[in-house]
This record gives structure tokens, sequence and C-alpha cells, in this order.
């Protein structure tokens, strides 16, 4: 089948691993896919290219936003599909976007996707698997990421209309346990940072409340109480990530972290 007129574009940092995954999945969709490197120390970038992407790099890595507006700047065709390179497209989901454009343009400004978590051992997602339904489909003349460094979503100029897809993306974010609490630490300090850049304030009750609510959520909002211990493991990381980040606010408004000043 023909490449449809869209781009597809990812921003990766050392995903020499599961870029491949990625890539295949989205083989022959588009003539223009675009990997946004910021700085890996591994294959990512000779994986890319060997996987029919365009490669840039933009280091140091400026935050999530702006790497989606430096990657969507890099871009050819008017409609874009963001992806993650722990993502992974259906086959469904790439029968559903061919059919959109069978016919011309859709008649959508922005399409939302379903991103369902597979944890690691697992195939597919289990049933009621939490997910996330993001705009990832859209028109860059009527939408594209905010400037924020630690929030990556589409904002629409005017009014614009947005729809839901059907197929859905295998969402694979954890390579272990250990990994991911790293990596949501890191998230952590970037959250806190940019919380307290805006002149928010942290009310006093969250240094209390922020972990079991935040399990709370994770357990049973998330549904990982239907996964078992390694559910369970998952909410306890999403529960300390949340603390960490209550933490770090909590000493930046205090003055006891280097360089920051303490909120009059």
């Amino acid at each position: 089948m023909p490449p449809l007129p869209i781009s597809i574009f990812f921003i990766t940092k050392n995903e020499a691993d599961r870029l491949p995954a990625a890539l295949a999945a989205i083989r022959g969709l588009s003539d223009d896919v675009v990997v946004v490197d910021s700085g890996s120390d591994d294959a990512t970038r000779e994986v890319a290219r060997a996987g029919g992407a365009r490669v840039l790099v933009n280091a140091p890595f400026p935050g999530y936003g702006p790497q989606k507006r430096f990657a969507e700047d890099a871009c050819t065709h008017t409609w874009l599909l963001n992806l993650d390179a722990d993502e992974v497209v259906t086959p469904q989901l790439v029968d559903e976007i061919r059919a959109l454009f069978a016919s011309g343009m859709p008649a959508a400004d922005g399409y939302e996707i379903a991103i369902v978590d597979v944890f690691p051992g697992e195939a597919r997602p289990a049933p009621l698997a939490y997910r996330l339904t993001p705009v990832r489909l859209y028109r860059r003349d009527r939408g594209r990421y905010v400037e924020s460094t630690v929030h990556d979503r589409v904002a629409f100029d005017g009014k614009a209309s947005i729809a839901r897809l059907k197929g859905i993306v295998h969402h694979h974010s954890i390579r272990s346990l250990g990994e991911q609490l790293t990596k949501l630490n890191a998230y952590s300090i970037m959250q806190a940072r940019d919380f307290v850049d805006r002149g928010r304030r942290l009310p006093r009750i969250r240094v209390f409340t922020e972990f079991p609510m935040a399990f709370f959520k994770a357990w049973f909002g998330r549904r990982l109480f239907l996964r078992g211990a390694y559910g369970f493991l998952v909410a306890m990381n999403y529960a300390m990530f949340r603390h960490m980040r209550v933490m770090r606010i909590y000493e930046t408004e205090r003055g006891l972290i280097k360089g920051r000043q303490p909120h009059r």
C-alpha cells in the first residue's frame, strides 16, 4: 500500500532496544518518519536510520513540549502522528488510520488514540488495563504541542473538532521496576521545578496525604489491583513518584535546596 500524507515523529534517548518494534509497526504508513534524539549513547540513531527514519539531534534535552515542537517543525506533511519509542501501533489502528485517508483528508482536526499499558512478560494488554487517550494524530496547522517542559499535550487554535479512534497503541513503558523508579525520580525533579517556577504553593496537607492518595489512585483508579503482585509494585512506584515530587517542592519552598530561595 502507498504511504499516507502524514509525518510520524518520535523523540528519543537511549531507546535502541524498544525503537525497532515501534518503527516496524508503522512501516509503509508514511514516507516521512522523523526521530529527534536528545543525545543517546547507545545505538538509537543507527537503529532509527536502519528503520527508515530521518534522524535529527537536539541536545541537551529541552523538555517534552519544546522537543516535540522541534520535531513538529522538522516534519514535511500537514498531518502528524506522534509516537514514543516504547509505543507499538496495532495493525487495527494502522488500518483505521488508512481508512481515514481513503477518501481524502480526515474530517476532524485531531484524533484521540488510546495508549494502553503492557507490562513486561505480557504479549498484549490485560483486560481492563489502564489507558490514556491523548490526541496523537492531528493537523499541524490547527494544533501543536504546548511549550511546557513537563506536559506534552496538543493544544488547538480556536474551536477544533476532535474525534476518537477505536484502534489502540501498546505501551511498553516499563523495562523493569527499578528502571521505572529511576525514570520517575528524574521526572519528579522536572515537575517540582516547573511547579515552583510557575509560582504555585504546596498545601502542607499534601506532605502527609500525597503517598497514600497516589497509591489509592493507582491501585483502584488505574485498576492495578487486577494485576496482582506486579500491579501492586507498579502502584507503589507511582505513589513514590508523587511523594518525591512533593518532597522536592517542600524542600525548595523552605529554601533547603541549594540555589533556591524560600517563598516569602
